[in-house]
């Protein structure tokens, strides 16, 4: 039987320092998945990963290792707040709204709002996105080297922890993002 309280310590020691600080393990209360994790705030960056004890043994150490780091990785990639097109016009129209308010104009302040609500879609959009997934395949790939692993040994454990996690799940044949992510990962192994 595995010992949640020496697999937490084990896991935390694997992820990069800078991801340590910011990355709880909890109990998964949701006895349908292996592993699952929370969004990040934009206000905070504190992220929660939990973890299905009962399945997650059921996975061989490797698998385990490369799974979780790759849920982490991918929840780190997902920032709100990177610089880009999409998170100055969600600021520029928030300006604007604040501006069109105090002036009144209701057309204004509903078309700024409007303007930053549909770039605020796409930033949450962005974050989960499957060019996100993707890399964080390969980020945690590269979490992996750091700690010992060959890259081929690496995108050989994340592939088959997918597809056991799938079965563990019940879930019959993988989602769109694990078939894309089965692809870049089949290519790595070569």
């Amino acid at each position: 039987m595995l010992d949640p309280a020496s697999e937490i310590a084990r896991l935390r020691d694997m992820l990069p320092a800078s991801w340590r600080m910011n990355t709880t393990i909890k109990n998964s209360l949701d006895g349908r998945t292996v592993i699952s994790s929370t969004m990040p705030q934009p206000w905070r960056n504190q992220m929660k990963v939990m973890i299905n004890w009962n399945l997650w043994e059921q996975l061989d150490t490797v698998e385990r290792d490369l799974l979780f780091l790759r849920e982490v990785s991918w929840r780190q990639n997902s920032t709100w707040f990177k610089l880009g097109a999409y998170q100055s016009i969600v600021v520029a129209s928030a300006l604007g709204a604040i501006i069109q308010g105090t002036q009144g104009d209701v057309v204004g302040t509903a078309l700024a709002l409007l303007l930053g609500g549909t770039a605020g879609l796409q930033v949450w959009r962005q974050c989960r996105s499957a060019e996100i997934q993707l890399e964080a395949d390969i980020v945690a790939i590269q979490a992996a080297e750091r700690r010992g692993y060959t890259e081929i040994t690496a995108a050989k454990a994340l592939l088959s922890g997918m597809t056991q996690v799938a079965q563990l799940e019940g879930r019959k044949q993988l989602s769109l993002e694990e078939l894309l992510r089965r692809d870049q990962l089949r290519s790595i192994v070569g």
